[in-house]
Parts: structure tokens; C-alpha cells; sequence
């Protein structure tokens, strides 16, 4: 019998996807690191009967760093970050074991089903796994395919069972590039945060200067709050017309009506629209698909001056 390790991004999603695979018939156990469980049941896979474990990661299984002698701030020029210093990736979270926790679980194991996120991050951790657990799998027949890849867009019988029918292939192109990133975020933040820490450290009194953080991604999102800033700050307030206009039917008490324009800041613009209000003697009241005609008295109020919101 074939055994199928199959692997998703975190502990919930795995188990959501084995209960509907299963059809509620898997049996669970903790893993090796304690962290995630592995779901054992058995079905059909490649049209012939297989063993199937499900399991996941805690999001990334590797990170990007700097090999340990680039570590020292004080032995290390920022601007050497760019071009001489070597990266090396380690396990993301050393406690959780996980490489050692993959292994295990992809010892004698035939094909690997992949369902991290449909996003280049869930890509990249795609090939994170691999690196991981190929060297512990079965070696593959001739040139069978054993690794796929599975595309789902939500945690629905439905959306899981077609995933499971329409198994493609992990993508390394966008995994390439999620490791592009990782490289630049990390060069250019540990760059500039080791620059700008050590640079004003003791220049303001009330600056922690213990760190200051830059980040690729933290700059723009500054500017943005900055930008709105300034538009609070330079905002001159304009004065502006709205419309509010009340419809009376018998003895009923008024319907205050909202006007689809909202606002004018023309004034006579807006004396044009009430006056033409005042001309009107009927209303019709448009609720869901049906249509009521009533004879009614319409009053509008003129034209009132406010401010800015």
C-alpha cells in the first residue's frame, strides 16, 4: 500500500482538511515536536488504495540570515550587508523541531500533496518542506510523479474534494521570488537599522535609541501616515449646501428624505434644486420591487451653510 504525506501551512487548516477527505474517519496523534498533529486514515489516491497522513508546519520552516560573524555590530560595516556578507538559511523556529518533525513523518512515503496557502509566501514554504523531506521519502519509479500540489481558494467540502481531483504542481518561479524578497528585506533593513540605530544614538535626549527599526515595508506605510498628516494639517474648510427635504402623507408623522447628491457647493446650484422641490406635489415611494404612488405635500427646507465634515 502506498502511503501519501500530505502537508498544510498550520495545525487547523490540516486537520479541517483531513476530516472532510476522510470523511470524519481520521484518527489523530501529536507529532514529534508537539506542535502538530498528524491525521492517519486511508482512501484512494492514483486510483489505487493508499495510507494518508496529514499534517502541517507553523508557516515558514526556514528563515534568511546573516552567517554568525556578520551578527556583531560593532566588527561590521552596515554597507558590507549589500554585497560581502553570505546568507544561510536556518530553521525559522528552532523549539518546533520541524525539519526533524517532517523527516520523520516522510520516512517511507510515497507522494507528498502540498496544501500551503494559494499565495507566493504558501509557494515558497512549498519548497521549504521539500528541502526537507525528499531526502527522508521513498526514491520515485522511473520518472512517476510523486510530489503535487494542491489549489483551494476556501474550507469547503466542495472547494477541498476538487482540489484534490485537479492536483497540479508547486510553482519554484514564485518561490524565487518570495526568496528575492526575503534577501532584500533582509539587507537593506539590517543596512539601516544598524546604520541609523548606531547614527543617533545620544543626539536626542528623549530617543530611545536602544533600536530604531527600518524596514523596506515600514518606510512606505510612514510615508502614507505622514502624507495623511499633512493633509490634516493644511486642510482649509469650504462651505457647502445639502438639500433636506420632508414628505408628509395625512396624519402620518414626516419622512425625511436623503438626497443622492449630498452636497453642493454652488448655492445657487442648490436654490435651483429646491425650488424645484417645492413644485412638487406627489411622491413615489420605491420599497424593494414594489412601487407605491402617493398623493403627498412636500416641504423643503432651504439650503443650509455647514462646514466641513
Amino acid at each position: 500500500m502506498k502511503t501519501v504525506l500530505m502537508v498544510a501551512e498550520k495545525p487547523s487548516l490540516a486537520l479541517s482538511i483531513a476530516k472532510i477527505l476522510s470523511k470524519g474517519s481520521c484518527s489523530s496523534r501529536k507529532g514529534l515536536n508537539g506542535a502538530c498533529s498528524v491525521h492517519d486514515y486511508q482512501g484512494s489516491f492514483q486510483g489505487q488504495v493508499a495510507r494518508f497522513k496529514m499534517t502541517s508546519v507553523c508557516g515558514h520552516v526556514l528563515s534568511l540570515d546573516f552567517i554568525g560573524k556578520y551578527n556583531d555590530w560593532d566588527k561590521v560595516d552596515p554597507a558590507e550587508l549589500f554585497s560581502q556578507a553570505p546568507t544561510e538559511k536556518k530553521e525559522a523556529n528552532p523549539k518546533l523541531n520541524m525539519v526533524k518533525f517532517l523527516q520523520v513523518e516522510a520516512r517511507g512515503c510515497d507522494y507528498v500533496v502540498l496544501w500551503l496557502d494559494c499565495d507566493k509566501e504558501g509557494e515558497n514554504i512549498c519548497f521549504e518542506v521539500l528541502d526537507a523531506i525528499e531526502p527522508a521519502m521513498n526514491a520515485p519509479r522511473g520518472r512517476e510523479q510523486t510530489v503535487f500540489r494542491a489549489k483551494f481558494s476556501s474550507i469547503t467540502d466542495t472547494d477541498i474534494w476538487k482540489a484534490m481531483s485537479q492536483l497540479g504542481e508547486p510553482n519554484r518561479n514564485e518561490a524565487l521570488a518570495v526568496d528575492a524578497r526575503q534577501e532584500l528585506d533582509l539587507r537593506i533593513g539590517c543596512a539601516f537599522t544598524r546604520f541609523q540605530t548606531k547614527y543617533f544614538q545620544g543626539k536626542y535626549g528623549n530617543l530611545d535609541s536602544s533600536l530604531i527599526s527600518f524596514g523596506p515595508c515600514q518606510t512606505p506605510t510612514l510615508g502614507f501616515c505622514v502624507e495623511r498628516h499633512d493633509k490634516i494639517q493644511s486642510f482649509k474648510p469650504e462651505t457647502y449646501w445639502v438639500i433636506q427635504a420632508k414628505v408628509f402623507k395625512g396624519k402620518d408623522g414626516p419622512l425625511t428624505l436623503d438626497w443622492d447628491r449630498g452636497r453642493v457647493f454652488d448655492r445657487e446650484a442648490g436654490q435651483m434644486f429646491v425650488n424645484l422641490a417645492k413644485t412638487s406635489r406627489e411622491a413615489r415611494v420605491r420599497v424593494h420591487t414594489h412601487t407605491l404612488s402617493t398623493s403627498t405635500r412636500a416641504t423643503c427646507r432651504s439650503v443650509c451653510p455647514t462646514g466641513p465634515l
